[in-house]
């Protein structure tokens, strides 16, 4: 890793993540490990959570550490008390921390200010540990990442984002098929083009999403309405109507193409309830990974690495 934080999928480079995939998966073959004890991460959420408080909960504590929650109400981040301070605070209690935020700035002012490492558990810009648990996903069910094509159906929102940039990174073909006006922001789409083209992957950004899903081995789609957008709902709803991943859709994919939703998902709006419950959905997967990925992501961070047993070629 570039640095002591997580923040976006861009500090990572190409063979990171390639190790963190072969980690992740001998820890998931390893179950309870002490590697981590003594240690305590911090949680600080703005935002709530299923998959990713309990996983990271989970993770630390089948690595031998410890968990504190924060919530909102408890600290009040920026109106309580200052970011910084906060920062400042955490650093002294907690070997690292995890924080979960509406604002990408409120992270960036949190790592200037940590002397401990900081992981972005989800921003508006970015959630750079959902991508990670989708690339080990991918892999796990594929063998493979370079050349691959992943069509993303949807709002070009901070899991596309974070997708778009790791997708670029490893060799995976990406291609985004969002409506005008939620297409994803163009500096992330730039910089992926520029990792595209030293890696060898092709990124393709369209309106059309048959023409995105047309002989991919994966497709990928998201809630149309994030946390903080409910008074949009309706709005999203006329704007997204046609880019619902169904059975249509899907059967223009290739005929062993995987589906893929980092959940909670809006059944009936931007999926199918047929096609997530199909054989082809790997959606509860890629959320049990989420755990997985995560023990590989602290163990590295907290210096609790063990001698691998093997995993991505």
């Amino acid at each position: 890793m570039k640095g002591k934080d997580l923040l976006s999928i861009a500090d990572l480079t190409g063979d990171d993540i390639r190790s963190m995939i072969s980690d992740a998966i001998d820890y998931k073959s390893r179950g309870w490990l002490s590697v981590l004890e003594g240690k305590m991460l911090a949680l600080i959420f703005e935002k709530p959570s299923l998959r990713t408080r309990v996983s990271f909960e989970v993770a630390m504590r089948q690595l031998g550490g410890q968990t504190i929650y924060l919530s909102p109400a408890e600290v009040g981040l920026g109106e309580r008390e200052s970011v910084p301070d906060v920062a400042r605070v955490l650093s002294r209690y907690a070997d690292a921390i995890v924080a979960r935020t509406f604002s990408h700035k409120t992270l960036e002012v949190m790592g200037e200010y940590s002397d401990v490492p900081l992981i972005n558990a989800l921003s508006d810009l970015e959630h750079p540990c959902q991508a990670l648990a989708d690339l080990l996903t991918i892999y796990e069910k594929k063998g493979e990442l370079h050349d691959l094509t992943l069509a993303y159906v949807g709002d070009g929102n901070n899991v596309a984002h974070s997708l778009l940039l790791g997708a670029s990174l490893t060799g995976m073909n990406f291609r985004i098929a969002s409506p005008a006006g939620y297409t994803v922001k163009p500096e992330i789409l730039k910089l992926a083009q520029d990792y595209g083209a030293t890696n060898g992957s092709r990124i393709f950004s369209t309106k059309e999403p048959e023409l995105a899903v047309n002989g991919v081995d994966i497709v990928y789609t998201d809630v149309w309405t994030s946390m903080g957008q409910e008074t949009q709902a309706d709005e999203r709803r006329a704007v997204f109507a046609g880019y619902q991943v169904d059975g249509k859709l899907m059967s223009l994919a290739k005929d062993d193409a995987i589906l893929m939703h980092p959940l909670p998902a809006h059944r009936g709006e931007e999926v199918s309830e047929d096609i997530i419950d199909s054989l082809q959905s790997v959606v509860f997967d890629q959320a049990e990974n989420r755990m997985h990925l995560q023990k590989a992501l602290l163990a590295y961070i907290l210096g609790g690495l063990v001698m691998p047993l093997g995993g991505y070629r």
